[in-house]
């Protein structure tokens, strides 16, 4: 079918939406929203079978509405209404949400009901439950939703009177230290990623984000009793938080590592450090970084807020990974979070910086760092276990390992080039290596989304499966065991030791990095392609007008990338 997305941005939400349906050779259409006569114009020259909208702020205008089925995304139980929807589930401890696919009418989210589905709430954030639970059981609803209507089968149900909800504000989030550890774990959940929650830090208004409890250190309520990497551990009535980032309330503020946004006001704050390779991980407590073992394999984790790995982060995981090259392990397992894996460098700390264009320069070689001890890792097999989707650079480190095991519906967008940066992390040797040179080149260049299915079938990944994170992780666990246990398993590092020797002798690691970087270089200090001011707009959330996902082709530039089936249609129809 000719379908057409309606949406606000091609957030996660959207781009797993167009991945499911384009993977059934559906021609989807992308409009991102700028006015409503954009709007009808878009559909006017699509003219689509059937509208969808996995992510929109806005009303669908009565021309639309009434001439074109109009399918809505609701993160919301049947009969729920509002902007809200997931805020106010959170706040008021529901143990059960779910996702509703609405038809489009005049008062929103009121519309006939085409599917619906259930899932249990877990106490992490807002954003988290987003991008796992809410994004899965939407996928599920929305082809059942499709699938209805091309059969032409369905009559919608009618809601009954739904509840509105009004659009929580940030004094719905507002919080005092004096307030329980679980209410304010609450509140910043609930208002994650936006609009974080309000609160006093040094007689100065702040929102909060990226909250974690603290199980030991005690103190007298708002007073910052521990910072530990660049997070500050903060007293509450009956215990402390851990808050990872910080957003000054004042205009042109931005989210950065609480203790960067606190500037030299954190540099008196008392350290509180953790050995990673002699934490016994029971106390609840702020970890980035976590090392465990298990049958003769180390797992190392690494969960950093958003994805976004700075200098000093990469630094630290690079440090961590040499370590735990001298345990008595012969396989490591990099599981990055549970959340997300990693988008590459941290476009926040750099673009808050006093020298952006030096703080770029050293953030990618701090990744080129961590990068490349895993790829010159001879002494021990590694596997990459991605539990969420992975952006940028984040790609590259993953595939730096010797499996690369992904987990079912995640997102991968290997390419840097929408952000007007060529690419490092030596992904001119790690892609082609896997794709081939011409689909590596193109995929940096195209900056399409891809999911899982593709990706294995491609060779981008080795395996991928379970949608869920724990099945995910125990499968994990089964296949690192498994592995280990091979009888040829010596050979498997030998064989491992002679590639990398051989790929050396053809073109040394050293090359790859000084032909990237000498590009680099040029986007960085020249802005030959508009980093600055696309780093700008990302980081200040400013929706440039002339995006340029909106003038791409996406299902006819995934076809000459991967045409998956001989039947598949490599163009849109007029």
């Amino acid at each position: 079918m000719k379908i057409l997305f309606i949406v606000t941005s091609f957030n996660g939400m959207c781009q797993r939406a167009w991945i499911e349906l384009d993977r059934l050779n559906h021609q989807v259409k992308l409009h991102i929203v700028s006015d409503v006569m954009n709007m009808i114009d878009a559909v006017n020259a699509y003219k689509p079978d059937l509208i969808i909208s996995p992510y929109l702020k806005t009303k669908i205008p009565e021309d639309i509405w009434k001439n074109y089925t109009c399918l809505i995304i609701h993160p919301g139980i049947a009969g729920d209404r509002g902007s809200s929807s997931l805020d106010w589930a959170i706040l008021n401890r529901e143990k059960q949400w779910g996702v509703t696919i609405v038809q489009a009418v005049d008062k929103m989210d009121a519309g006939p009901v085409w599917s619906t589905a259930t899932f249990s709430m877990r106490n992490v954030a807002k954003s988290f439950l987003y991008r796992h639970e809410v994004t899965q059981v939407a996928m599920e609803c929305l082809l059942q939703a499709v699938l209805k209507f091309e059969g032409e089968k369905l009559i919608p149900q009618q809601q009954q009177t739904g509840i509105w909800k009004r659009a929580a504000n940030e004094n719905d989030f507002k919080f005092l230290w004096s307030d329980d550890t679980q209410s304010i774990v609450r509140k910043i959940n609930a208002s994650d990623s936006f609009p974080g929650a309000l609160c006093n830090i040094l007689n100065e208004a702040y929102y909060g984000f990226g909250v974690v409890e603290e199980e030991k250190i005690k103190g007298k309520p708002g007073e910052i009793i521990a910072k530990r990497n660049e997070a500050i551990c903060i007293a509450t009535k009956d215990g402390a938080v851990w808050i990872q980032c910080l957003k000054k309330k004042e205009d042109g503020s931005i989210k950065l590592p609480a203790t960067i946004a606190l500037g030299d006001k954190a540099n008196d704050i008392p350290v509180s450090e953790i050995n990673i390779f002699e934490d016994n991980l029971c106390e609840k407590t702020f970890r980035e970084i976590k090392y465990e073992e298990a049958k003769g394999i180390g797992y190392l984790h690494f969960d950093f807020y958003n994805g976004a790995m700075s200098t000093t982060q990469c630094n630290r995981l690079r440090e961590a990974f040499i370590t735990a090259r001298h345990c008595n392990t012969k396989v490591i397992v990099l599981t990055g979070g549970r959340d997300i894996w990693s988008n590459g460098i941290h476009l926040n700390v750099i673009e808050a910086s006093q020298n952006p264009a030096q703080i770029s320069w050293e953030n990618i070689n701090a990744m080129n760092d961590l990068i490349k001890e895993i790829i010159c890792t001879d002494t021990h097999y590694i596997i990459s276990a991605m539990q969420g989707n992975a952006g940028a650079g984040g790609v590259a480190l993953a595939l730096a390992a010797d499996k690369v095991l992904a987990r079912k519906g995640i997102i991968f967008n290997p390419h840097t080039r929408n952000m007007g940066l060529y690419g490092s992390e030596y992904w001119t040797y790690l892609l082609p290596k896997r794709i081939g040179t011409e689909k590596a080149n193109l995929f940096t260049e195209q900056c399409l989304p891809w999911g899982t299915d593709i990706a294995l079938e491609v060779k981008l990944i080795d395996d991928c499966f379970e949608y869920s994170g724990d099945g995910f992780r125990e499968k994990v666990k089964c296949t690192a065991e498994k592995i280990l246990q091979l009888f040829y398993f010596p050979k498997l590092l030998a064989s491992k030791k002679f590639k990398r020797k051989r790929d050396e002798s053809y073109k040394p690691l050293q090359k790859y990095r000084n032909d990237e970087l000498e590009k680099m270089h040029k986007n960085i200090f020249e802005d030959d392609l508009g980093y600055d001011w696309k780093r700008h707009c990302f980081v200040h959330k400013i929706n440039p007008r002339t995006n340029d996902v909106i003038m791409k082709d996406l299902f006819s530039e995934r076809r000459k990338i991967w045409r998956r089936r001989k039947d598949e249609k490599m163009y849109y129809e007029v």
